[in-house]
């Protein structure tokens, strides 16, 4: 059953993202809206191949880890379509926490910013993966095995909901009307890319909105404030490992500085931009100052 359900999700997907990625090439190319280059390109599809081939390597770790959990399940839901509705949404209400707390650690910054790097942003960005996120990915799915969901079926409603996940990916729509209040819709994700201080850190919902406006952390696009994609400070580098492990190599040199140990533990753990002297800023700190 499990085979067919992931043939069946492969056989959907790989024909709607040749149909979208095609037509998103073409209107970009007779359009001249330049979103993509063929280094880019290349870049996302190294950087997807990375992480699917790790997330192979670790699926059978992330299983046993989830289905050991599973027998201490406190819930256990009998109706099929209760049972499917209910998983959709603690996944996704999961996956938000798992998101937020990669943009405000750095040690799972480190990770994430390269999904952040690109300065385009187009269909293929939603390849550019967190090479190494399969590796603890899986321990925000935890509670959901206690919760009475099977193992296998958190990692088929994770790979369903990352279809959606990919498609927001995208500056060709505009914004939909009532499903701004509802999902993540490409205006949501185009902020959440964005580099501007306003967007910064913002929008981290995969499939619904709404964990954004409760928690905190929504903001929408603005059209006084056109969304500059990539980082605060952008790479200028296609090095495929430069891509993937910068980050850690800047967490090395604050590391060497002269700093008490709470502020190296900062530098590890604290938010992204953090520093001792001021020398670097927070988003909060950058929104702060932008405010004043």
């Amino acid at each position: 059953m499990q085979e067919f359900r992931e043939s069946l999700l492969i056989m959907v997907s790989v024909p709607i993202y040749a149909i979208v990625i095609g037509a998103e090439i073409l209107f970009s190319y007779f359009n001249k809206r330049h979103l993509y280059t063929g280094k880019g390109l290349l870049s996302n599809l190294y950087l997807t191949t990375l992480n699917f081939s790790l997330d192979i390597i670790v699926r059978g770790l992330c299983l046993m880890v989830l289905n050991y959990f599973y027998q201490f399940k406190f819930l256990e839901i009998q109706n099929v379509i209760a049972y499917w509705a209910v998983l959709m949404i603690a996944e996704d209400f999961m996956y938000y926490w798992l998101h937020r707390i990669d943009h405000y650690c750095r040690f799972f910054w480190a990770v994430h910013v390269t999904h952040h790097s690109s300065e385009e942003f187009n269909l293929t960005v939603g390849f550019r993966s967190s090479v190494f996120q399969p590796l603890y990915r899986f321990i925000y799915f935890i509670p959901i095995s206690l919760m009475g969901f099977k193992g296998i079926d958190i990692m088929f409603m994770y790979s369903a909901t990352q279809i959606f996940g990919i498609l927001v990916h995208t500056q060709t729509i505009n914004k939909l009307g009532f499903l701004e209040y509802i999902i993540v819709t490409p205006s949501h994700h185009r902020v959440h890319h964005g580099s501007n201080v306003r967007y910064l850190d913002k929008n981290m919902g995969m499939l619904l909105i709404i964990w954004d406006k409760l928690f905190g952390t929504f903001q929408a696009e603005e059209k006084s404030d056109p969304v500059v994609f990539g980082l605060t400070k952008n790479l200028d580098t296609y090095n495929p490992i430069t891509m993937v492990f910068h980050e850690w190599i800047a967490i090395a040199k604050d590391l060497k500085k002269k700093a008490s140990l709470k502020s190296k533990f900062m530098y590890v753990f604290g938010p992204p931009g953090w520093s001792h002297d001021g020398s670097t800023k927070t988003s909060s700190q950058l929104r702060k100052e932008s405010k004043a």
